[in-house]
């Protein structure tokens, strides 16, 4: 899948499940029950055991029906061993220009994290299409979004940390283009618990939030 192939079903799918867990299996079992609550996007971070297995796995498992990413990759280092075990996104917390690079170099997507606008500025520069804003509900959640679009109309922004139901509806008004949700989503504890359909009821609902959020600010414009 290439960059724009990629851009679209992030777009589309609007949500970005970001899968932490203490095990390599408990991973697994999240990014099955994310699935079957009807989200196609995966980011496995590599902060989970043998994360390149993983996502070598649920390439395997899933196919094209799901965009499977790594996520928290630090070094081109790691962008290599995550591209190469089939990683068709790689998301970064901060800005490192080797792991665009690296992607950019095999035509797959990057998505750099940053803050400032001097860091959103740096990241469209080295070709970045679009950026992850991070940890944005402590700088002001949607609000922050929509003074960033102000600037940067062009440049497409996932928020992530913080970001949950219930201002999912919120960010999309502000104008981000998808969400990156982890703890709110990926509820490592409710798998402990034997209750992974806790996680499929919430991706439902995440999905029908974003869904109806889009339609209101159509109809609004």
């Amino acid at each position: 899948m290439n960059i724009d192939e990629a851009l679209k079903k992030i777009g589309e799918t609007g949500i970005v499940p970001v899968v932490r867990a203490a095990s390599f299996e408990e991973a697994r079992q999240a990014v099955d029950a994310i699935c079957a609550g009807g989200i196609s996007v995966i980011e496995i971070t590599m902060t989970v055991p043998n994360a390149p297995a993983l996502i070598r796995a649920v390439v395997r498992q899933y196919g094209d029906k799901v965009l499977t990413g790594a996520g928290t990759v630090l070094n081109s280092e790691q962008a290599s061993e995550c591209l190469e075990a089939g990683a068709e996104f790689l998301v970064s917390p901060g800005l490192s220009v080797p792991v665009l690079r690296a992607a950019q170099a095999r035509g797959k997507l990057a998505i750099p994290g940053a803050l400032t606008p001097t860091e959103l500025m740096t990241a469209s520069l080295e070709g970045a299409r679009v950026i992850k804003i991070f940890p944005c509900e402590n700088m002001g959640g949607p609000k922050y979004i929509k003074a960033l679009k102000a600037p940067f109309p062009r440049v497409e922004l996932i928020p992530t940390g913080g970001v949950n139901l219930s201002n999912a509806a919120a960010y999309i008004a502000a104008g981000a283009f998808a969400l990156g949700v982890g703890g709110d989503l990926v509820n490592v504890a409710a798998l402990r618990e034997g209750k992974a359909q806790d996680i499929i009821e919430m991706a439902k609902k995440l999905v029908e939030a974003v869904r109806l959020a889009r339609e209101a600010k159509s109809v609004f414009h």
